[in-house]
């Protein structure tokens, strides 16, 4: 009898042969065997083997995997018992589990790759943005200790102290040292008003909004710096090198600088800075100043990345050494040297009186200094510092204390020497013409926070981690007689130097990167 009719005689009426059947049942998860003219596709599964058993061909020669496929297909071929099937699902799962395994284990090191690239391409960034600390002073630009050659024909314009003279001139020649969290964006906004209404020549730094610090300053950071060029005003931050900004403004500018009471200072330095000063990241409590101030010296780490940020910073950013021992007398050199070098420095606790002298130092108009308060942080939601932690606080910071105290002394000197009464008439007339221009310029009449600035134009930069600067809203309707001067108010630093020309390209791309990581 033929093969075939035996086979055809033993299926029961009405029944599939059983190979048949449990091959339908298993469906897509049994590979069956279709020969040239049969139609329909593979699944996935099977194609994975079918590549599999290719690969393990080719390892192996032709002879193994070609008795391996006839025998597979001896299998699939007998009507078979359903012992046959049980081996061929266990071999499925021994084919198929390790896949999604390997896969997924792929993804995974993919993303440890990728995150790896991420950072420390932000790190490279970061350590272009923000340099390393030197504590020595730079070396001088190579081109020369020469002073800037003012162009021909370019008057001199000298004026007595305090402007005493009658009839004195503006002085355009400044050099600004901004020191950090003193009111000095709102002071830079009053230089770049004057410097752009007047036409002068900026010294701004190349690619971002300061000159490199906390390196010290060197006239080749300046954009477009040429040997010889010379400058009207220098007025971003710096690590402040006298002999290299000296060269860079005639000899007749004018030194000024601001100050701050050191205990006030440092807490605004401490929330503003804090997050970018790894030693602060071991501070646990909720009070974190608080927990500092208690034991400092269990935390502070002088060599630790961005420390100057925490102690004695005044003293640091006019280029001293701000871990100096209390009792040397390079102490009282340097407070000296200051006094000689600066022709005024302003007191941020006596902002408008300072603003009045210094527009009689400079022989200018009253409308030259109105100002808005930029760059102010919001009231914190707890207390201030109390008596204790404000007394621990000017112990951390001696060296500044010290800096503070003789200014102090010597500003009330010159207040006298101006006249009480005149002061008092003057800064009157002062807050008098900034609350007219309050009324007609900010929407609201103040500051609001962050998320309720509608102008990206007038949105101030945040310190990382936090949207705690305040800013404004410019009003809608302004009469063109104060548009311009309302909008130049209102700008913050960063904006304003994009609307002068500097080159902001890091600032950018650091802005952008925290955009988007949401920082």
């Amino acid at each position: 009898m033929r093969p075939g009719a035996l086979n055809a005689a033993s299926v029961r009426p009405g029944r599939a042969p059983r190979g048949r059947e449990e091959a339908g049942a298993r469906g897509a998860h049994w590979p069956r065997r279709r020969g040239p003219g049969q139609a329909g596709g593979r699944t996935w599964s099977e194609r994975v083997r079918r590549r599999q058993r290719r690969r393990r061909g080719r390892r192996h020669g032709p002879g193994p995997a070609g008795t391996s496929r006839r025998l597979v297909s001896a299998r699939a071929a007998r009507p078979g018992p359903s012992q046959h099937a049980k081996p061929e699902k266990d071999g499925d799962k021994v084919s198929e589990m390790p896949l999604p395994q390997k896969k997924r284990w792929e993804s995974m090191a993919k993303g440890l790759v990728l995150g790896a690239l991420f950072t420390s391409f932000l790190l490279l960034l970061y350590s272009y943005a923000v340099p390393p600390l030197h504590t020595g002073l730079a070396s001088a630009t190579p081109e020369g200790t020469a002073p800037c050659s003012p162009a021909p024909g370019e008057p001199e314009t000298v004026t007595p102290a305090n402007g005493s003279a009658a009839g004195c001139q503006p002085r355009r020649d400044i050099v600004f040292m901004k020191t950090h969290k003193t009111a000095s964006s709102t002071l830079l906004n009053i230089l770049f008003r004057f410097g752009q209404k007047h036409g002068l020549k900026f010294a701004f730094p190349n690619g971002r909004n300061d000159f490199d610090y906390p390196a010290f300053f060197a006239r080749s950071l300046v954009q477009d710096y040429r040997p010889g060029a010379c400058f009207n005003i220098i007025c971003n931050h710096m690590r402040f090198h006298y002999e290299e900004v000296r060269g860079l403004v005639p000899p007749n500018a004018t030194f000024i600088t601001v100050l701050r009471d050191p205990a006030r200072l440092f807490e605004s330095s401490f929330h503003y800075f804090g997050s970018v000063v790894p030693f602060t990241w071991k501070l646990s409590s909720q009070d974190k100043l608080a927990e500092f101030l208690q034991d400092p010296d269990r935390y502070y780490d002088p060599n630790g990345y961005n420390a100057h940020y925490l102690r004695n910073l005044l003293f640091f950013d006019l280029g001293y050494d701000s871990g100096l021992d209390p009792g040397s007398p390079q102490v009282q050199e340097h407070i000296l040297e200051v006094e000689r070098r600066f022709h005024l420095v302003l007191l941020q606790e006596y902002f408008d009186e300072s603003l009045v002298l210094l527009k009689d130092l400079l022989c200018w108009e009253l409308e030259d200094v109105l100002y808005f308060k930029l760059n102010a942080r919001r009231d914190p939601a707890g207390p201030r510092l109390s008596g204790e932690l404000y007394r621990r606080a000017t112990a951390w910071n001696v060296l500044d204390a010290r800096l503070y105290r003789h200014f102090n002394a010597s500003f009330w000197r010159k207040v006298e020497a101006f006249g009480r009464e005149r002061m008092a008439r003057e800064v009157a007339a002062l807050r008098r013409a900034n609350e007219r221009m309050r009324r007609i310029c900010i929407d609201g009449g103040r500051a609001v926070d962050a998320a309720a600035i509608q102008d990206s134009a007038m949105q101030p930069w945040q310190p990382l981690g936090a949207k705690s600067i305040l800013g404004y809203n410019l009003k809608k309707s302004i009469g063109r007689r104060h548009a311009q001067l309302c909008r130049r108010m209102l700008t913050p630093e960063i904006q304003y130097l994009m609307d002068l020309g500097v080159n902001l390209w890091v600032t950018k791309l650091w802005k952008f990167i925290r955009d988007f990581l949401q920082w």
